[in-house]
């Protein structure tokens, strides 16, 4: 196939792993695949098995829901002599088809005295910080550990999905690939490099260990981080962190096999360190990290000038809130704190804890750095401090994210711009504008019960009349029958206020035949495994008209000025249990297809955990409202000022016509509108523009090649 620019792009995780499947299937004719919602068009929960039915139809199985049912006919297959790969929805359900991995699969390798061969690769989602809570969070690969003929490997933006899922096959022996969540929507690493600052290279045959280093520091290390794939970023900003305060060269090394242990690669490394950290995302006890840091201890305890240390999440269930996820699971400051203390890294101001009298605290407020309420976006005139991300009176370096607020689009994690003590002054649920005061960062430690200074007070607002219900009305008082609007809902009323206010609005219709677009998505997400709709060709095909049409991404300055765009950034709106969101799509026009799918699928992803940052929700210069529901025909959107231009699209109808020939045929059709800001687009623009969107759609290869795939 034709390559194009965007074939440089490095493959999300989750694209590099469907590829692999798709390719192990083009290539070993024996191979089943087995699980629950598996076929097109929906292909699995997280869209890793998209376009595999459709191509092997008769080798992909969906599956009812037991997953020790799905497990036992997967090793029966095996057992036949058939290479067979299980995906299990959420690695927390592999729970349900323990016996059949240890009690049958692993235990038939060797119990009919030779030596079978079981060719079981089973797939498992697993890992938090998605917002999805106690059941569907969990991290078990430590209760797989040890058991006898089977294998366990971790999906890693190191390693190609491929080769691992190839190794795991045929090695002879039942395996689990372990893969976090987190993963799917990052890039994998390319050519060697990790970013700017820090290069990786594969150590060991076969798979091998991936050993990230900072550039220019691969054999000198203070400090080694053993990660599995999906902890990976975040030892690696942990090790970004220690870098910029202290000047340390920690690296990182990530395996994709945990089980059997091959710690030979990189023991030089860690010998010449010195100074060795585990870290894992699921709960300690009898865990992989205590495998490795026996054997460690075991092989280079006379070159260890310290224990090798641990670090695991908190024991407790995972909570669905995202706040407390993150006082439960192990982060990247877990780890750079963990290291610190270990090594004696801190700085001495930090760990004196000498008491200071109220004249010395005074003069250090009058010396602080304050922590303000940033502006945010445009919707609210205050925010609700939701969490403390930091405890008082802990230290705080520069750019470390210290409190959130919650807007009524996200929650916002809000990062301090100096160093220093941490004095609180807000309380969680206060509600402050932008520039209150939400706490001081202190060049010494106060002493602990000191009064609050300057904390903000806010005057209380009358209720009107026509609004009888406020937030400051408990919710116990409140009649049955009413609906409390949440912030989110409270932000989209704001937007949509504003805009019947303030903007003439006008709106255009076309209707565009799709039958085309629609089959040449379907056959490139067969071939790539990336998942391609319409909505993806719209977005695709609204910035590329901005070129021609820059004044449709523009904004008003003033009655005679409009500031025009450098670039398409595309908002797209999210429906979710009654909030709605517009994320935005950054320099669209730059983006391959399978990349805008990439980004709406973590949207979706995201707006479910309502886990959006603030900074993906602000910035767009135009927006399209996507509608698919079936049987929608005509919806007039709103512009969200300070845009001037929404487009809309309704859900693909069938419509019979006519053809050249006489004869009757169905068509896919879809009507795509346009609602605009007449002070500065007219009708007739207008009706430009949206044939120039439906030209693209009908005619796909004015979608600028975007549509011709390229493998890389």
């Amino acid at each position: 196939m034709t390559r194009t620019a965007a074939a440089t792009v490095a493959p999300r995780v989750a694209e590099n792993l469907n590829r692999a499947l798709h390719r192990l299937f083009d290539r070993e004719q024996r191979l089943y695949l087995l699980g629950e919602d598996l076929l097109d068009p929906y292909g699995g929960a997280f869209k890793i098995t998209k376009g595999l039915s459709r191509r092997f139809g008769d080798r992909v199985i969906a599956t009812p829901l037991s997953e020790g049912g799905i497990l036992g006919v997967a090793g029966g297959l095996a057992l036949c002599g058939n290479e067979v790969i299980v995906e299990v929805m959420f690695g927390d359900f592999l729970a349900l088809g323990f016996d059949q991995v240890l009690n049958f699969a692993s235990k038939s390798v060797s119990m009919y005295g030779r030596q079978v061969p079981i060719a079981l690769v089973v797939r498992c989602p697993v890992g938090g910080n998605r917002g999805y809570g106690p059941t569907h969070s969990q991290s078990p690969q430590k209760h797989f550990v040890g058991i006898p003929n089977l294998a366990l490997y971790e999906l890693s933006p190191f390693h190609d999905a491929e080769a691992v899922l190839d190794t795991a096959l045929h090695r002879g022996t039942p395996a689990i690939l372990f893969e976090d969540k987190v993963l799917y929507t990052r890039r994998m690493y390319q050519e060697d490099r990790v970013d700017d600052a820090y290069r990786y290279r594969i150590t060991g045959s076969g798979l091998g260990w991936a050993h990230a280093f900072p550039d220019g520091e691969a054999g000198s290390a203070d400090f080694v981080v053993v990660a599995p794939g999906g902890v990976a970023h975040r030892a690696l900003d942990a090790a970004r962190a220690l870098r910029e305060a202290h000047g340390r060269s920690v690296h990182v090394v990530t395996p994709a096999q945990l089980y059997p242990l091959d710690i030979e690669p990189v023991l030089p490394l860690l010998a010449s360190a010195g100074r060795v950290v585990v870290v894992e995302e699921g709960t300690a006890g009898g865990t992989w990290g205590y495998e490795v840091a026996g054997v460690v201890h075991e092989r280079i305890w006379s070159s260890l000038s310290g224990p090798v240390l641990s670090l695991s999440s908190a024991d407790s269930i995972i909570p669905t809130a995202g706040h407390l996820e993150r006082e439960v699971l192990l982060g990247a400051d877990d780890i750079r704190d963990g290291i610190r203390l270990a090594a004696g890294w801190g700085d001495g101001r930090r760990e004196t804890g000498a008491p200071v009298s109220p004249a010395g605290e005074a003069a250090a407020v009058e010396a602080a750095t304050p922590v303000t309420v940033p502006k945010l976006n445009n919707n609210d005139a205050t925010y609700l401090v939701a969490d403390w991300l930091v405890d008082e009176d802990d230290w705080v370096d520069p750019d470390t994210e210290v409190v959130a607020l919650d807007t009524s689009k996200a929650q916002a994690d809000i990062a301090a711009s100096g160093s220093g003590y941490l004095r609180r002054v807000a309380a969680v649920g206060d509600e402050l504008a932008v520039g209150d005061i939400l706490g001081y960062l202190l060049p010494t430690r106060g002493p602990r019960g000191a009064p609050e200074r300057d904390r903000p007070t806010r005057p209380t607002q009358p209720v009107e009349p026509a609004l009888p219900i406020t937030d400051d009305v408990p919710d116990e008082v409140l009649p049955t029958t009413v609906h409390r609007l949440d912030r989110i809902q409270q932000g989209t009323a704001a937007v949509v206020a504003k805009s019947h206010r303030e903007v003439p609005a006008g709106f255009t219709l076309v209707k565009a035949q799709v039958d085309d677009v629609l089959d040449r998505l379907e056959r490139l997400s067969d071939e790539s495994g990336a998942a391609l709709g319409l909505a993806e060709a719209v977005v695709k095909a609204v910035a590329d008209s901005q070129r021609d049409f820059p004044r449709f991404f523009g904004s008003l300055v003033d009655d005679r000025t409009v500031a025009l765009a450098d670039s398409p950034h595309v908002g797209v709106t999210v429906d979710v249990d009654g909030s709605l969101y517009v994320p935005v799509v950054k320099r669209a026009h730059e983006r391959s297809l399978a990349d805008i799918a990439d980004t709406l699928m973590d949207f979706r992803m995201k707006a479910l955990g309502k886990e959006f940052a603030a900074h993906e929700l602000i910035g767009g210069n135009i927006a399209v409202s996507l509608n698919p529901d079936p049987g929608v025909v005509l919806v007039q959107p709103l512009v969200l000022w300070p845009q001037l231009c929404m487009v809309s699209v309704g859900a693909i109808g069938d419509e019979c016509r006519i053809d050249a020939a006489g004869v009757a045929v169905t068509r896919r059709f879809v009507h795509i509108g346009l609602a605009y800001d007449h002070r500065v687009v007219n009708g007739r623009d207008a009706v430009l523009f949206l044939t120039r969107i439906k030209g693209a759609l009908e005619e796909p290869a004015e979608l600028g090649g975007e549509l011709t795939w390229t493998t890389g």
